[in-house]
């Protein structure tokens, strides 16, 4: 998937990519702009307000109508289509976290919430102690994925075990390009990636850095 990343807040605000809780989807109501959905997740609207952010499965959406358990969210159509979220249905999971407050502790990578595409759950290997993940991508993505980088899945911040740069063969297949993550047991019991399976999919959010650099030395040539 390429062209323009997901971008559902108005305000600049960061995550780690350190998922808070695993949120479920209450109610979803469909309008002709989009969706609004109602998540209910009690640890993180302990102390939110209208306006605040949410990551639902890595998107940043704006909180409205906040209650005592569950939070509201308008989706648009652009993020339904271009996000796992449109493909949610009434009672299932999502990974929460909220927005990174000024001076907490940065305990993954920076993830801003802006969703770049999308990948497929292609095997799944699993071994004490670890189980590897092995997704399927588009090239146009691919590019700012390096091995031992970081990349965030369904809003999680992951470190890149391997890549396949699609002109090898592996990784399901000639002209395959994707990459692989290891999960550990906490990964796996407390985020939705634990439950994910074959042909899923999932939102990713390359490093923004990688994109910046690609940029400035794009410009650079053509300055020369």
């Amino acid at each position: 998937m390429r062209g323009r990343a997901v971008r559902e807040e108005r305000t600049p605000v960061v995550f780690t990519g350190i998922v808070e809780e695993i949120g479920e989807v209450v109610e979803i109501e469909h309008g002709d702009g989009g969706a609004r959905l109602r998540i209910r997740g009690p640890e993180v609207v302990s102390d939110v307000a209208p306006g605040d952010s949410i990551a639902v499965n890595g998107v940043c959406l704006t909180v409205v109508e906040p209650d005592a358990e569950s939070f509201a969210v308008d989706v648009i159509t652009e993020t339904l289509q271009r996000s796992n979220l449109g493909d949610l249905a009434v009672g299932a999971p999502v990974d929460l976290e909220r927005a990174l407050a000024a001076g907490a502790r940065l305990g993954g990578h920076i993830v801003q919430g802006h969703v770049d595409g999308i990948a497929t759950v292609e095997r799944i290997d699993r071994d004490p102690g670890q189980t590897t993940v092995h997704f399927r991508a588009d090239s146009g993505l691919m590019r700012y994925v390096i091995e031992k980088g970081s990349i965030a899945v369904d809003g999680i911040s992951l470190t890149v075990i391997d890549v396949v740069d699609g002109t090898d063969g592996e990784g399901g297949g000639a002209g395959a390009a994707g990459f692989s993550v290891g999960l550990i047991p906490t990964t796996l019991r407390e985020t939705v990636l634990g439950n994910r399976t074959v042909g899923e999919t999932v939102n990713l959010e390359v490093d923004v850095v990688a994109k910046y650099v690609e940029r400035l030395t794009r410009a650079h040539r053509a300055g020369e």
